[in-house]
């Protein structure tokens, strides 16, 4: 950890630095770090914005439970961002990264389609839409988007969404569209004309 907070430092020097700001933030009247021989970790009590991030994601996912009170930009802005994404070095980060970002993905989509149901639909574009930023790849992502177009009427920006899916999906990964999705657009679509 020292290494972490000092990395131009030398190692003794680090160490004296973190024991240092432990004594100084014990000093302080608050638990503001617990701190044992293996590891530190941020007060229970302190407000850490993924935490909150995190029970607000769980809320969206839990179906039984409403969450009105959440539909928010609040929620859309802390759940737009990845953790720690200039933290890359070690494993246990990239480990932790990766079930954030996953569960991030799901809470917007899941965000998305509440709205949705709620007929708040640019609420719902704006979620689909930071799902679909923070993984282009993702075709859930682009569902939830294209029903929340659907459902505000917006039939043309759909089809817009459908295309830019298909795209993504043909020149990255050689893949088309599920049938669940192609299946979302059948009514946009303009009858073909049959011969008289």
């Amino acid at each position: 950890m020292a290494g972490t907070l000092w990395p131009e430092a030398t190692v003794s020097r680090a160490n004296a630095n973190l024991r240092s700001s432990l004594w100084r933030a014990a000093r302080m009247g608050h638990k503001v770090i617990e701190a044992s021989a293996q590891e530190l970790e941020i007060g229970k009590y302190i407000s850490v914005d993924v935490r909150d991030a995190v029970a607000r994601a769980h809320r969206l996912l839990d179906i039984s439970r409403p969450c009105d009170d959440i539909l928010t930009m609040h929620t859309l802005t802390v759940l737009s961002a990845d953790l720690l994404p200039d933290w890359s070095e070690s494993d246990w980060v990239l480990i932790e990264q990766e079930q954030y970002h996953q569960l991030r993905l799901h809470a917007l989509e899941a965000m998305s389609e509440r709205l949705t149901a709620a007929r708040r639909h640019g609420e719902a574009v704006a979620a689909g839409l930071a799902a679909v930023r923070a993984e282009p790849l993702r075709e859930s992502a682009h569902r939830v988007l294209v029903n929340a177009h659907l459902a505000a009427g917006n039939r043309a920006a759909a089809m817009r969404q459908y295309d830019q899916c298909r795209t993504v999906l043909r020149n990255e990964l050689g893949l088309e569209p599920s049938q669940s999705l192609k299946n979302l657009l059948t009514s946009c679509r303009r009858p073909t004309a049959t011969a008289v």
